[in-house]
């Protein structure tokens, strides 16, 4: 049998100012999505192709539902086609991709969404009736293994699930024992890097402030799914210091985080800076980015476990034999 998996896109922002196909998800569009990665993760449903509309909303919609799945996001394709199709070019599309995949996600919007299921179910079906689909809704649908397209009726609902419908917390294995949490199970595996430079003999390290601007530390985020940790700090260092460089491949050490009404591990390597993006290259240039030594950053840093990884930056270079006299 083949799965079609359609998935509307989460609720989002109704900003006048802001062009439609840039138009974001709200907070919940995108905890929706990611309750339904988790839900076809637990099912054994998730799709082996997922092809998106290139609207932000829809982009993020998928992003969000695939990273929950615990999968890489970098192999969701966007389709042009999709932002604005019809019934037709939606089936087109679906037609196309029949060779590669049995189960195959297409995240787009209504009207189209909403008319092609009328099109592949019978009307009695259908189990939501309303004229569109419902914002962040996921409908499964089996078609025969002929692939026989197009189809008037003939295809079988397999699920039709609503955001809303899923638990509003998500599973979370600790010490064996399983746990509720605010967010999915991977925003809890963080890492961070210590970038430096050597100036004159000296290493110095690069401080920037939280998005806040009320404290300062180091680039920090969420190890993506489908990435290591050094190359996720790697990621967080272009986007939160627009610095770029060489990851060392040795941990320094870790710390703990309290976030999302729970424990964050946060693993921490040094970084060295080989070059500084300007501010129009760098995505979050509302922070400040400070050169210090790190004996002198210690009573700025927030966190008291990074402080103590802070204070063994050049003993962990002489170390791993990369100190620059």
């Amino acid at each position: 049998m083949f799965e079609l998996l359609l998935l509307r896109h989460g609720e989002a922002k109704d900003e006048p100012a802001v062009p439609d196909i840039e138009r974001p998800l709200k907070g919940k569009g995108k905890r929706g999505a990611q309750r339904l990665g988790v839900w076809m993760h637990e099912h054994s449903v998730g799709p082996e192709v997922v092809i998106a509309s290139p609207a932000e909303r829809a982009r993020t919609t998928a992003e969000k539902c695939i990273k929950a799945m615990g999968r890489s996001a970098e192999n969701i394709r966007i389709d042009s086609r999709l932002y604005g199709a019809d019934a037709k070019t939606l089936l087109d599309i679906a037609i196309e991709n029949t060779s590669y995949t049995n189960r195959l996600m297409l995240v787009g919007h209504n009207p189209a969404l909403a008319r092609l299921i009328e099109l592949l179910l019978p009307y009695s079906a259908i189990p939501n009736r309303a004229p569109l689909l419902p914002a962040g809704t996921l409908v499964r649908i089996g078609l025969p293994e002929n692939r026989a397209m197009p189809l008037r009726g003939q295809g079988k609902l397999l699920s039709w699930t609503e955001p809303g419908s899923l638990p509003k917390l998500f599973p979370f294995r600790a010490d064996g024992a399983l746990e509720q949490r605010k967010r999915p199970a991977y925003y809890y595996s963080q890492s961070a890097v210590i970038p430096y430079r050597f100036i004159d003999g000296e290493v110095q390290m690069l401080l920037i402030t939280s998005s806040s601007g009320r404290w300062w530390g180091v680039p920090k985020g969420i190890v993506e799914p489908g990435l290591s940790e050094q190359d996720s700090a790697a990621k967080e260092a272009m986007e939160e210091a627009g610095v770029l460089g060489d990851v060392h491949p040795t941990r320094m050490g870790h710390y703990l985080h309290e976030k999302w009404g729970a424990t964050c591990d946060v693993s921490v390597y040094a970084m060295r800076v080989d070059s500084i993006l300007p501010g129009s290259e760098w995505d979050e240039d509302h922070r400040i980015r400070r050169w210090t030594t790190p004996d002198q950053s210690i009573d700025s840093i927030k966190s008291t476990g990074l402080k103590t990884i802070v204070q063994e930056l050049p003993a962990f270079l002489k170390q791993e034999g990369l100190w620059q006299d």
